[in-house]
Parts: C-alpha cells; structure tokens; sequence
C-alpha cells in the first residue's frame, strides 16, 4: 500500500478524516435539532442565561434577561437565525412570559444579520404587528421591520414608552442592532415603576393630584417629514394621508384633536391622559405611563394638568434625574435584540457616534 511505511503520517491522515466527518456531523444534528426537535424540547435545550454589561436585579430579576444559545455553534453560520425562530416557535409562551417577569429580554449571539432575518424572528414571535404612530421620522425597512429614530445621531432621544398617548399603545417593542455604533448610541431602558416609587416618596402631593386630574398635551407637527429633528415626523406621514379632513379622522380615532397651523402644519392636542397606570400580570406595580419629562416646556410640545395648570417645574427636573438614575444600559453588539415590554419599560438612546444601524419592530 502507498505511504504505508510511513504509519504516522497514515495515523495523521486518519485523525483529520475523522475530525472532518465529525464536524459534518456536528452541523447535520444542529440542522436536524432546529427543523425538528426543538418543538419538543425544553427551553433549556436550546436558551442558557448569560450577562451583560450594565445588567442590573430589580426586584430580584435580571434586567435585562440575557438568554445565549446552549449549545456552540447551534446559532452559528447561514443557520443561525433559521435555529433561533424555530426554537422561538416552539417557546412563544415561555418566552412571553420572562419578557413580562423581567420587563426587558436580550437575545445575544444567535447570529441574526439582516432586517429580513430579523423579520423573520419578529414573526416568530407571534405578536400582531401595531402600526408606529409618533413624531419620530422612521423609514420601512422590510415585513414589519422599520428603522427606529432617524434624528441625528449626535442627539439624545429623551425617555418614553412607545405611543404612551395613543389609545392603542403596542405591548412590546422588539429593537435590532445591525450596525452597532464604534462609541455610544447605546438603548437605555427604566422599570417603569421604580420612577412612579421614588416620584411618589418625594412629592406624593404632587403625584396624586396630577393622577386625579389627568394630562394634557400639545405637539406641533410639520406637513412633511424633517431628519434633521428628532420630533421631525410631518402629519402626513403621521397619518398616512395628505388630506385634512381624512386625517382629522384618523386622529380623532387614536383620541386626538388638530389645529391646522397656517404655515401646513398640525397642532395636535390630546388628554387627559394619566399619570400612572396599572396593568394586569405585572404585580400590581404603579407605572410612570406618561411623557411629561419628553414634552413639559419644549418648543413644538407642552404637558400640563388637564385643567390647564402648570406642572412645577422642579418636579418635571426631579423626575428627569429620577429617570436617569434608575437607567439600565449595555453596549450594543451587532445581531442583538431587545424585546422590551412596553408597558412597563421606558426607553431612550444615547448620543452616538457614526455609523449606526438598529431596526425596530411594535407589536401588540
């Protein structure tokens, strides 16, 4: 036989074959474990819990969650995101339910690349998709995926729940880094209820009597779409229509009233809207439901009491600072994804540098 007087060479061959057929192996199983198996296994199987930097316990939960694959290589390569939906398939319930235990869930190192992979995990999820209502200039992107925040980057975009004064507001808002940014441009959240506690420890008054009599707020809106302003998004994208009267109607129908500016714009009025609320499945637990740090004493916006009092100006600042100190944050890495609960996070971005690329979907 050729080669055969020299056996270690033969033995070297060998072993490299044989670590070959095990690596083809390897990637059969994990394709067979994504189209297959994973239907009937437990989440364990396929999520391990990791950490971040910034991670915080709240309450005795991690926030965020971090859940990474369990297995090494199972969401590598062009199967990675194909392994993650089928597994989020399987697991839709378990997976909603750590999202309203820990208000904020990351998905880390499951290879997800694209928005159209991205998409695909959105869809997995099985949340109806809610149409985005806000002054935020957004593009679509793909399916039910848009692009968050198109103001520049330099910027800050101040803490809010997503459409917190529309009367249909999503429940959980799914965001996607595909380019993360070389510094900054960092997602910041805030459990909600740790802001209504502290708010209340220091101006109880304050915070009763503004719940009693309820929000009001005003936001001016240009005629079409602004990029150079992070509240630049024209009514007429807003409401998905160039004419008055149909957009009246559809502002009327998320509970808001229009003015007709006489430069094309809209002054949109709406309220009362509450301070705080309480939502089922969430332990009872006050939520700082409003955006009257976002909008108190701005040039296109204002927040009052739904009277017409003012709110002091010194507890709209505390607030601020209260929100800020109760934030959470970690790097954005690219193929991360944040499913946020809605109705009990608020949420920002930090200032960033160039150039950065996160993708957002709203579901019900």
């Amino acid at each position: 036989m050729e080669g055969s007087g020299d056996p270690e060479a033969l033995m070297a061959a060998l072993m490299a074959n044989r670590q070959m057929l095990e690596a083809k192996v390897a990637i059969n199983n994990a394709i067979l474990t994504a189209n297959n198996d994973v239907a009937t296994s437990q989440p364990g199987d396929f999520f391990v819990v990791g950490e971040c930097d910034g991670q915080k316990t709240i309450d005795g939960e991690q926030m965020p969650l971090v859940l990474t694959p369990s297995r090494e290589g199972e969401a590598g390569g062009a199967t990675g995101y194909e392994a993650l939906v089928a597994a989020l398939q399987a697991e839709r319930e378990w997976l909603e339910g750590k999202v309203v235990a820990n208000s904020a869930v990351l998905l880390r190192g499951f290879g997800v690349r694209d928005a159209a992979e991205f998409d695909a995990v959105v869809e997995a999820l099985g949340w109806p998709a809610i149409r985005y209502v806000g002054p935020a200039p957004r593009t679509h992107v793909h399916g039910r995926v848009w692009t968050a925040n198109e103001g520049p980057l330099e910027q800050s975009v101040y803490f809010h729940h997503e459409m917190v004064l529309i009367k249909e507001f999503p429940g959980k808002v799914i965001v996607f880094c595909e380019v993360p940014p070389p510094e900054g441009g960092e997602t910041p959240f805030v459990p909600s209820f740790r802001v209504t506690e502290r708010a209340l420890e220091e101006f109880p008054e304050v915070v009763e009597e503004l719940d009693a009599k309820g929000l009001r707020y005003t936001f001016t809106a240009p005629s079409s779409n602004n990029t150079g302003s992070m509240r630049g998004r024209g009514w007429e994208d807003a409401f998905a229509t160039s004419d008055k009267a149909e957009a009246e109607k559809r502002a009327n129908a998320l509970g808001m009233d229009v003015e007709w500016l006489p430069d094309g714009g809209a002054k949109t009025i709406l309220g009362p809207r509450p301070l705080t609320r309480v939502f089922p499945g969430r332990k009872g637990r006050r939520m700082w439901f409003n955006t009257v740090v976002g909008m108190h004493g701005k040039e296109l916006s204002s927040a009052t009491a739904a009277d017409g009092s003012e709110i002091p100006a010194s507890f709209v600042q505390r607030c601020e600072e209260i929100i800020e100190e109760e934030s959470i944050q970690f790097r954005w890495r690219k193929g991360d994804i944040l499913i946020l609960d809605n109705l009990a996070t608020l949420h920002g971005r930090r200032p960033s540098l160039p150039p950065r690329r996160v993708l957002v979907a709203t579901c019900k």
